[in-house]
């Protein structure tokens, strides 16, 4: 399996995969949705009871949502993760499972009405990294007199458990699309040629001739580019155009190689397996 980088962000990624089956890819495919861990809040604690600010008000610790509501929007905010850095709480070293900061993150959110309580109201007790990358993602709004005070703990997870520890979306694959313009064969992944991929696409691994329509301004392009009426297109049963998004907790990139670590190695067991056999 070969894997080229076509076009990358911070969160998302095409990449070309070749010399490989169906089988893998879609292997590859299930890795990056449901086996690539990332940070996530599991436990809130809230806090109960009058809340008094340093001007002597006091504000009631109350919210217009349950507090379960609140635990599961925090459960979905993408955290900053480092995998890295990170081990999975139960598989922690240090501290055996019983949280340190080697396996989990504390954020604190303390927030006084009337207002839009957001992710930007998180922090991280610690590294000031640690802060959600997007600080526009609303969680509750509380009016006056009302007031939130929040302890949650991020651990490592993945999607089999929970999809809030899910890092892609969006990920899908395709047959690499194959073209001949008369006898000559044309590079659909070149950014110089006018593909269409409302016309110029096909599941067929068998070569077809498809009429290029007038009314398409990208198809009237590819017809005075290589002076052609229609096209043969046909699909690479040997190469794929890969693509996912992230959610903004890791790279697009890192995600991609970590996804290819784990299948690397799951393959590894399963020949060694097959040795002792």
């Amino acid at each position: 399996m070969k894997v080229r980088i076509l076009s990358q962000k911070d969160d998302s990624l095409k990449a070309l995969v070749e010399d490989t089956e169906p089988a893998y890819i879609n292997a590859l495919r299930r890795v990056l949705i449901a086996d690539v861990p990332k940070m996530a809040i599991e436990d809130v604690e809230f806090h109960l009871g009058p809340i008094r600010a340093e001007d002597g008000k006091e504000y009631e610790s109350v919210a217009p949502l349950f507090d379960e509501m609140i635990a599961h929007r925090l459960g979905l905010i993408p955290i900053p993760t480092d995998l890295g850095l990170y081990n999975r709480r139960e598989d922690c070293p240090t501290c055996h499972g019983e949280g340190c900061p080697n396996c989990t993150i504390i954020y604190s959110v303390n927030k006084r009405g009337p207002g839009l309580v957001t992710s930007a109201d998180m922090e991280p007790i610690g590294d000031t990294k640690l802060r959600p990358k997007d600080q526009g993602i609303p969680i509750v709004q509380l009016a006056d007199g009302q007031a939130i005070l929040i302890y949650a703990t991020a651990q490592l997870g993945t999607a089999k458990e929970h999809a809030k520890w899910q890092p892609t979306h969006g990920v899908g694959y395709a047959y690499y699309p194959t073209l001949k313009a008369g006898s000559k064969a044309v590079d659909t992944l070149d950014p110089s040629v006018p593909f269409c991929t409302a016309h110029m696409l096909t599941t067929s691994l068998e070569e077809e001739t498809v009429e290029l329509p007038e009314d398409c301004g990208v198809c009237a392009k590819f017809r005075e580019a290589y002076n052609v009426d229609s096209v043969k297109v046909s699909s690479d049963p040997k190469r794929f155009v890969l693509q996912f998004e992230t959610d903004g907790s890791l790279s697009a990139k890192d995600v991609l190689l970590k996804a290819l670590d784990i299948l690397t190695e799951r393959f590894g067991d399963l020949a060694a397996q097959s040795d002792t056999l």
